[in-house]
């Protein structure tokens, strides 16, 4: 009789066992999954007024599937989209084009993503499925992604400094300047004679509030390319910003002859003349930004400000108004 109590017990025992061992088992969390990118910013540094029109926040990427969510987890080269083989060549880059004429951009860019994958060690296969990714990164809002592709170009490509320059542009574009400017030293140390370089080594240096390096970068490129337009802007704009109005009007007049149908520039010019007091021009300038960019504020409100304001108290107004002004994106 205790044999079979004492064999009882112990048979309960071990089933008790069991299940809080299964129990603590299924309370075991599943590892979150591994999602292809990194969330964007969703904000940018301050800047001083006016902000830069490239630095703009960007939206959050969009959640992906749930089929996607319990794949298993990728390699940490998001770039590229492992998939089973094959039993005959797929053109992935043809699917994404077809994909992308009828709207689908993700199916579009999943192919792209294969066709990255399949390229393997083929510098040339690999070059031409990232050109395809970067457009496609970009018109999904995932800019960080056109990031990685850049660099991975950077790398196909050591010794050229477009890649790490595109790289800058589209880390300003999400807000990141300081990693911005990091690519664009690097590519500064390839090419110190390539003004795009200078170019955006300019608009990161004004986008951080940095008017002194941004003058000086953009001195730079309009003396290596006189012909830089949007360099000159950005130089106007950073002189505007620092009070030096006839040398920002100097350096606008010079960018809205060679970019006559900017309509950013012509505001910019127009902010420099009222404040020199050459009211005319500057009314001829804003008129020629409205009519370029109907749909500009900044430019109607210099324009309406112009018009209803006693001429006498122009330059205090425009100079309080120095928030309107633009910047060129490029």
């Amino acid at each position: 009789m205790r044999t079979s109590v004492l064999f009882a017990s112990i048979l309960t025992l071990c089933l008790a066992a069991c299940e809080s061992g299964s129990l603590r088992r299924s309370q075991v969390p599943l590892a979150p999954p591994e999602h292809l990118l990194a969330p964007e910013a969703e904000g940018t540094p301050a800047v001083p007024s006016p902000p830069a029109e490239a630095v703009l926040p960007e939206s959050p990427p969009d959640r992906f599937s749930l089929a996607e969510d319990l794949a298993p987890a990728e390699p940490s080269d998001a770039l590229s989209l492992p998939h089973e083989a094959h039993l005959a060549p797929v053109d992935h880059l043809g699917r994404a084009r077809a994909l992308r004429a009828e709207g689908d951009l993700s199916g579009a860019l999943t192919e792209v993503r294969r066709a990255v994958h399949d390229a393997g060690d083929d510098l040339d296969a690999r070059e031409t499925a990232l050109d395809h990714l970067i457009p496609l990164a970009r018109l999904m809002g995932k800019k960080p992604l056109a990031a990685d592709a850049y660099t991975e170009l950077g790398h196909l490509f050591p010794d050229g400094p477009e890649p790490l320059v595109q790289k800058a542009r589209v880390l300003l574009e999400v807000g990141d300047v300081e990693g911005s400017l990091r690519a664009a030293e690097a590519a500064l140390l390839l090419d110190p004679e390539y003004p795009e370089v200078y170019q955006v080594l300019g608009r990161g240096h004004l986008a951080a509030g940095e008017l002194g390096e941004a003058i000086v970068r953009f001195q730079q490129v309009v003396h290596l390319d006189p012909y830089h337009g949007y360099a000159l802007n950005n130089l106007g704009l950073a002189w505007l910003l620092t009070g030096r109005d006839a040398e920002a009007a100097e350096a606008l007049a010079q960018a809205a002859y060679l970019l006559p149908y900017e309509g950013f520039v012509h505001n910019n010019l127009g902010l420099a003349y009222e404040r020199l007091g050459r009211y005319e021009e500057a009314a001829m300038a804003f008129d020629t930004a409205t009519r370029l960019t109907p749909g500009s504020a900044r430019a109607r409100l210099n324009k309406a400000r112009l018009e209803r304001q006693p001429q006498a108290s122009a330059p205090l107004q425009a100079r309080r108004s120095a928030h309107t002004a633009d910047s060129a994106a490029r």
